[in-house]
């Protein structure tokens, strides 16, 4: 029995000894590469599933928003024919009255396409002005001085006393630091030939009257002046687009009770008008 169990361990020593370290370290290798697919293969199927699962969301959601208007085009297909049931059943009515609800009901449309019209000239209106204003932010930069805004369907730039008159709050001539504000001011308007601007003057409260000037209304709509013919005379601005105009103390930024409201209250404004002959046309249009 000796004999045999030596003989044994014997042959399992030589079968061990017969696979060499080479091949044993090329199975481990084969064996993490195995294990390396299998995790990849784990991870690219559940990014494989987690995709389908937005996917089906996404078709869900979809078919929810299909379902939603085609209920909202049956509601309206039936409302449309519960009306026009009602107009047949209408019999008491002469035949021009029941000439004039069909009109109407087939009009539906027609306003429908004027509402359409009406909201795209308007969206064309803000769009010019959201560009304007852009390339005015663009060209002016931020400043202390300039003050660029979109307010009531216009686009306003405010310049300061500051800026164009040396903070001489009697003074209306242009200061030399100015033009070069103005110059850029200028080619941003002169890109856009199509749009009208007014100049507007503004003064604080206090009373002034000296030479030619009378008042307050005098001195605004001489700054005014003073600005418009500098972008005329040295920048090409076509006079035919510009309005120079005074509005005195009358329409304050800040109350005049102090010195810093009264200078914020000298200022020149720009008032850049929307385009408005789209909605004008249609306005027109509908009243003929």
């Amino acid at each position: 029995m000796r004999s045999v169990y030596f003989c044994i361990v014997l042959f399992s020593s030589s079968m061990i000894s017969c696979v060499s370290t080479g091949k044993f370290k090329a199975m481990q290798q084969e064996a993490q590469k195995s294990d390396s697919l299998y995790t990849w293969s784990q991870r690219t199927l559940k990014t494989c599933q987690d995709a389908n699962n937005d996917l089906s969301k996404q078709k869900t959601d979809l078919q929810n928003q299909v379902n939603s208007v085609n209920l909202e085009l049956n509601a309206s297909k039936q409302n449309n024919q519960v009306l026009r049931k009602q107009m047949d059943a209408l019999s008491a009515l002469s035949s021009a009255q029941a000439e004039s609800i069909k009109k109407s009901i087939d009009n539906i449309g027609a306003k429908d396409e004027y509402i359409q019209e009406l909201r795209a000239a308007v969206a064309h209106r803000d769009s010019v002005n959201l560009a304007v204003l852009m390339n005015l932010k663009g060209y002016l930069g931020a400043s202390r001085d300039v003050d660029i805004k979109l307010e009531k369907g216009e686009v306003r730039v405010d310049l300061s006393d500051t800026l164009l008159f040396n903070g001489d709050s009697t003074s209306y001539t242009v200061s030399e630091k100015a033009k070069p504000v103005l110059g850029r001011l200028a080619k941003v308007l002169n890109n856009q030939p199509d749009i009208e601007f007014m100049v507007e003057g503004h003064t604080d409260s206090i009373p002034y009257a000296q030479g030619v000037l009378l008042d307050n209304w005098d001195l605004s709509v001489k700054r005014a002046a003073a600005v418009v013919r500098i972008l005329q005379n040295q920048y090409n601005v076509s006079p035919a687009r510009m309005t120079a105009a005074g509005r005195s103390e009358y329409i304050p930024a800040a109350p005049n009770d102090t010195s810093e409201g009264q200078a914020a209250n000298r200022r020149t404004r720009i008032v850049i008008f929307p385009q408005l002959d789209q909605l004008i046309n249609l306005l027109e249009r509908k009243q003929g």
